[in-house]
């Protein structure tokens, strides 16, 4: 994984996996520079073979794309990585990564049964004695998977051998993990500013007698772990709750209760009195009817703080030790009905889980914003070590205690808390934005990377108060909003300028119009023609310029407006009238590109027509498209020409 802190959430001791998904170390022979931004990443290795077709597969070829490399050797160890890979394959376009299968030297048939059993849409190769995974030094892992980015750098890696019969959501969860994708929400977990019912459940104790039940323990706060006695990261978790729980007044101090994952009560019961951890009661779950009601089916411990109401109000998932046990007094004072100490980073960013804790609806707004997730579009966009990009997508970038790409910390990912109100908030930074949070805004939302931006009109988006009465919405209601909010926008271009179509601008712009006329866009009509679609008012928006807006009519034939049949220049630069007029301003009466953000502004305006219903994967491969029709004179997102004038110094 790419964070320590995150191992212990991926810890699983399912009956069926005897080894927990440890981490790969890369061969040090492999002698390759480190990556310049993360110092521990190291390079895939040259390697080139031969896909179970006979095509040939070189990973170079893949660089400009993350991808996994999926290391199986086909029998029952294998069997959750087989599965887990053909659940994830079908998002490889959507969320732009792409999948290499490396069997084991001497597969042969059973390779290839295995391949037609799972019924894989990715490349598939055999490996050969000495090759990819000795390089690697994957040590005859059975199952293993690495992550590597955009620029060719192993970023992830894991074991994933896990046989058993419940193996393929667990690895498939670490895929996921690796990958960033979406994961289904686990019961039990609050979203969204939802907090759900703790499931009921009926169990019996560890030392036996009457079966214990959620309502015999309602009216009180109620802190319920799942742990497995062998779990250091358990340990560590019931070590810490046992202290901080002592410091809470007795009459509404929270209980806490284990749910054993092992049914052993024998060894159970020893482990935890040799660790001095046996002061509270544990409930054993011998069909794990608990475990799947809540959720904690994915790894050891997770816990959660129900309020005396019986609603789940956190789930923490893992132990790590520099956060939880400090998050873990704020909230649970909460629930005892104490004020709860204001425990944040003294020198250095907390992270929103610190201040979601006291401020739960400020939180909840903020999930429903794109800022939430902003950090996982250079995920999928292979730029989260582009150090242009991080700084307005993490918390902190390049100041003491924030987010650094040499040392990244998952906490500070996204436009949190601390991005808009300063280092601990109004708490540790009072004077931050005393005169308004414009300026913060346009810190990162400038004209080169976030086209059309507004202050005012954009406020109301991210607002806690403007988007507090959005809490009460059903769940679904809340999610499409959010999907909406995240994709891309209409283009952002006049709609009272006329346009003049592409001749006009020819006079003054002679190469950069011989470019265009050379490419898709200028004949982007006669694809409609040759599909019989030359009237249809849904296409020609998208294959005309300024459909209906100033431009192409909405009832008109081709042959009466030559100028604005095709994908014009005003397609993307805007309407031309003000541009063109007699005694007209040239600059700013028509949107140069040059200096802008090819992903983030460009986007923009591309994404209106290229989106996912007609042209799916579009976003991740708006460079390559673009590089394919430059046409500019100045370098997109410097300023800086092109070409240097030799007439000038």
């Amino acid at each position: 994984m790419r964070h320590e802190t995150q191992s212990s959430s991926n810890l699983s001791l399912k009956r069926a996996i005897p080894a927990v998904f440890a981490y790969i170390a890369l061969a040090a022979a492999v002698a390759f520079p480190a990556h310049s931004a993360r110092p521990g990443a190291r390079p895939v290795p040259a390697w080139e073979g031969r896909t179970l077709e006979g095509k040939p597969l070189v990973l170079g070829d893949l660089i400009g794309r993350r991808f996994v490399l999926a290391f199986i050797t086909p029998g029952p160890d294998a069997e959750g990585l087989g599965s887990a890979l053909r659940a994830i394959q079908d998002e490889r376009s959507e969320f732009n990564f792409e999948i290499v299968g490396i069997l084991a030297p001497g597969s042969g048939a059973e390779g290839r049964r295995w391949v037609e059993k799972h019924e894989y849409s990715f490349p598939v190769a055999t490996d050969q004695p000495g090759g990819l995974a000795a390089r690697l030094r994957l040590g005859g892992q059975p199952a293993a998977a690495m992550v590597v980015d955009a620029e060719g750098y192993v970023v992830a890696g894991q074991s994933l051998a896990a046989p058993g019969d419940d193996a393929a959501e667990l690895v498939e969860g670490a895929l996921r993990d690796m990958l960033r994708l979406p994961k289904a929400e686990l019961a039990g977990t609050p979203t969204l500013g939802d907090y759900p019912a703790a499931p009921a459940f009926e169990a019996p104790p560890l030392e036996g007698g009457d079966p214990v039940t959620l309502e015999s323990l309602r009216g009180k706060p109620l802190v319920l772990i799942f742990f497995l006695h062998t779990c250091p990261h358990c340990h560590d978790a019931l070590g810490d709750l046992r202290d901080v729980l002592a410091g809470l007044p007795e009459a509404s101090r929270p209980a806490l209760y284990g749910v054993s994952m092992a049914a052993r009560t024998a060894e159970v019961r020893a482990q935890l009195a040799e660790l001095d951890l046996d002061f509270f009661p544990v409930l054993i779950d011998p069909k794990n009817e608990i475990r799947e009601a809540y959720g904690a089916t994915r790894g050891v411990p997770v816990i959660y703080f129900i309020d005396k109401e019986g609603r789940i109000r956190w789930r923490t998932d893992g132990w790590r030790s520099e956060r939880d046990p400090i998050l873990a007094r704020m909230r649970l004072a909460i629930l005892a009905g104490e004020k709860p100490p204001l425990l944040l980073h003294s020198t250095g960013y907390s992270g929103d889980e610190f201040c979601g804790t006291c401020h739960e609806s400020q939180q909840a707004t903020w999930q429903l914003t794109s800022h939430a997730g902003a950090f996982e579009t250079l995920v999928r966009h292979g730029a989260d070590s582009n150090e242009e990009c991080v700084g307005c997508h993490v918390v902190g970038f390049g100041q003491k205690g924030g987010y650094a790409l040499a040392k990244p910390d998952v906490q500070l990912e996204g436009v949190g808390c601390e991005t808009c109100h300063g280092r601990g908030g109004p708490h540790l930074s009072p004077d931050h934005a005393k005169g308004g949070y414009e300026a913060t805004c346009t810190g990162c939302h400038d004209p080169k990377h976030s086209l059309g931006f507004e202050y005012a009109a954009f406020l109301p988006k991210v607002s806690h108060a403007a988007n507090t009465h959005l809490l009460a919405l059903p769940e679904a209601e809340k999610r499409k909003l959010l999907a909406d909010r995240r994709s891309i926008r209409a283009p952002l271009l006049p709609t009272e300028i006329d346009y003049v179509g592409s001749g006009a601008c020819r006079e003054c712009h002679a190469s950069e119009y011989e470019t265009w006329s050379a490419q898709p866009h200028a004949n982007a009509h006669a694809t409609l023609d040759a599909a019989g679609k030359a009237d249809t008012s849904d296409c020609l928006g998208c294959h005309t310029t300024g459909y209906d807006r100033g431009g192409f009519p909405a009832r008109g034939a081709p042959s009466e407006h030559p100028d604005l049949v095709g994908v014009g220049c005003e397609s993307c630069h805007g309407p031309g009238a003000n541009h063109i007029a007699p005694g007209a301003t040239r600059r700013g009466t028509i949107l140069s590109l040059g200096d802008k953000c090819d992903s983030c502004v460009i986007l923009q305006i591309c994404g209106s027509c290229h989106d996912d219903a007609n042209d799916p994967g579009f976003e991740f491969e708006v460079q390559d498209k673009i590089d394919l029709q430059r046409h500019g004179t100045i370098e997109a997102g410097t300023g800086k020409p092109l070409v240097a004038d030799p007439a000038k110094p």
